[in-house]
Parts: C-alpha cells; sequence; structure tokens
C-alpha cells in the first residue's frame, strides 16, 4: 500500500466539494490530489468513516474501462495524528494549467434560462448543453449520457452539476471535456460491513438497492430519476444510444478481476462490490439493453429525444 503520510504538499492548490478533505501532494513527481473520506459521525452507520475512497477508485476505473475518460486513481493511506486513514489519490488533471470549469458555472452563463447552475433537471441541463458555446452539443450531449449509463451501472446518487465539465486551456483560447471526477458517490459508500452481509445474503436488500434507490441526481419533471424505470421505459432516444454504446463495452469479467486485485480491501467488501455491479448490470443494463434491440426495427419516431 502506497504511504502519502510524507509526500510534499504543494502550496497555493486548493479543491472544492463538500464531501471529505483534500490537499494536494508530489508523489513520483506528479501533482496528485488526496481525498480522505468524511467523517459518518451523524449517519446511521458503524462505520467511523465511509468507504467514499475506496467508490471513488473503483468506480473512476470502470469508467475507463467502459471508454469513458476518468481520472486516474490509486489507493493509499495517509496518517493524521497518529491515526492512519485510506485515502483515494487522483492525478491532477489541472496540474498543466488548464481550468476546470463545472457544468454548474457553464449553466450561468445561458442567460435565457429559467433554473440556476445547480439546477438538475434534464431539460435544463439540456437545453444548456445545445446553447452552451464551449463543445459541440453533439459531443457533449453524447459524453452526458455516456456518463449517466455508466452511472446507473454504479449506483450513483450524486452526479450533479457542480462534479462534470470542462478543461479550459487560456493560452490556446480551447475547451476539452473533463476527466470524470468525484465519483466517491458510486456503489453504497455508506456500507459497512453488517449492510454489505445483509444485502449479500438477502436478495430483498439487494433488490431494494437496486429498483429502489439509489437514484441519479438528475430530475425529471421535478423528481429524481429512477435508473431502473427510466431506462426500462426506453423513452429518450439518446439515453438509449448511450445504453447501445456502453453496454457492450461492459466486460463483468474485467471488472470482477480488477476489483479481485485490489489489496487495500476485504474479501467481504470485494465480494459485496462484484455482487452488487452484477446485480445492476443484470437487473438494469441488460434488459433495458434488450428493450432496445427489440424496438431497433420499429419507428425510431415513437421514441422521445431527451
Amino acid at each position: 500500500m502506497i504511504d502519502f503520510t510524507n509526500c510534499r504538499v504543494i502550496p497555493g492548490r486548493a479543491y472544492n466539494g463538500a464531501n471529505g478533505s483534500k490537499i494536494a501532494v508530489e508523489y513520483n513527481g506528479t501533482a496528485y490530489m488526496l481525498k480522505f473520506p468524511p467523517s459518518a459521525e451523524r449517519k446511521p452507520t458503524n462505520l467511523s468513516y465511509t468507504n467514499s475512497c475506496i467508490s471513488e477508485h473503483i468506480a473512476s476505473s470502470i469508467f475507463n474501462m467502459l471508454g469513458i475518460k476518468a481520472q486516474e486513481t490509486m489507493l493509499g493511506i495517509f496518517t493524521v495524528k497518529g491515526k492512519e486513514k485510506l485515502v483515494c489519490a487522483c492525478k491532477d488533471f489541472t496540474a498543466d494549467g488548464k481550468r476546470l470549469l463545472d457544468f454548474c458555472s457553464i449553466k450561468n452563463t445561458v442567460l435565457d434560462s429559467d433554473s440556476n447552475g445547480s439546477g438538475t433537471e434534464l431539460a435544463d441541463i439540456m437545453d444548456t448543453i445545445e446553447k452552451q458555446q464551449y463543445i459541440s452539443p453533439i459531443v457533449l450531449r453524447e459524453h452526458f449520457w455516456n456518463m449517466f449509463i455508466a452511472d446507473a451501472l454504479l449506483g450513483n446518487f450524486d452526479r450533479h452539476n457542480g462534479n462534470w465539465g470542462f478543461l479550459y486551456d487560456d493560452n490556446a483560447d480551447t475547451a476539452e471535456i473533463a476527466p470524470v471526477f468525484d465519483c466517491g458517490s458510486c456503489l453504497l459508500p455508506q456500507a459497512d460491513d453488517q449492510i454489505m452481509k445483509t444485502i449479500l445474503s438477502d436478495e430483498s436488500e439487494l433488490h431494494a438497492r437496486v429498483f429502489q434507490f439509489p437514484t441519479s441526481a438528475i430530475k425529471l419533471n421535478g423528481r429524481k430519476i429512477n435508473y431502473y424505470d427510466f431506462l426500462s421505459r426506453a423513452e429518450s432516444k439518446d439515453a438509449s444510444e448511450a445504453l447501445k454504446r456502453i453496454a457492450m463495452r461492459m466486460d463483468m469479467e474485467q471488472m470482477e478481476g480488477f476489483i479481485d486485485q485490489i489489496t487495500d480491501i476485504s474479501d467481504l467488501q470485494k465480494e459485496f462490490y462484484k455482487r452488487y455491479i452484477n446485480a445492476r448490470y443484470d437487473l438494469i443494463i441488460r434488459p433495458a439493453m434488450e428493450l432496445v434491440m427489440a424496438e431497433e426495427p420499429k419507428e425510431s419516431g415513437s421514441m422521445l429525444t431527451m
């Protein structure tokens, strides 16, 4: 396990976000953001800290496996006041001087929008994607839905407008889509050992965490989208096209193999993460994909584009 405790802390660099403390360090000549798990003292769990760092590492790695560029991550330890903590080291993709412009900020530049930057109503997000002038709307819309499908697989409940966006190069006056980041809300990060055992042994508990919650942070008509309900209705042409693109890249054996080789987590955690991802694939992704493929011969005009 990598020990980041004695790494040089990079001065003058700080990071936004409410989910745990973050510092910048230099490791092997490269800048990394170290993410510390947030305290779970006020939440109904036996954990002193959440598993968000583990979720961050696994989910980011799976995004990359799916061909969706995401931050590069490593798990390690950092000692604070004599206490060893598991941390996630995220390679700093702004270290070359590019600025991160989150989608929330971009959304605020759309002057004729009725919602503010943080609003996650699907129609407003689609409207901003069409009106922003940084990235081709076609490319950005495809990226948004690719993220949505991957988040559906991983059970992400917090893909809001502040944790995805663009990298802007002031010198070249160019923008590109930023690597996917802030994936610590995937894979039930508040599940302690007892909850994991319960979910693994009780199918109804597993199904509740697939069919009922977590939901997406994106809203449709004022309500957070239920991944299963939304994809099983196949009403969004853009979502269905992304499903076809991303589902075919979902190599479950590759994902399981990756989880198995992580040395910093227990066998129980490995079993849980593998079972949970497979369940979401079997119960959400695969049936939705079969429905979309069955609809292929029909008039594409019957599907609504969101």
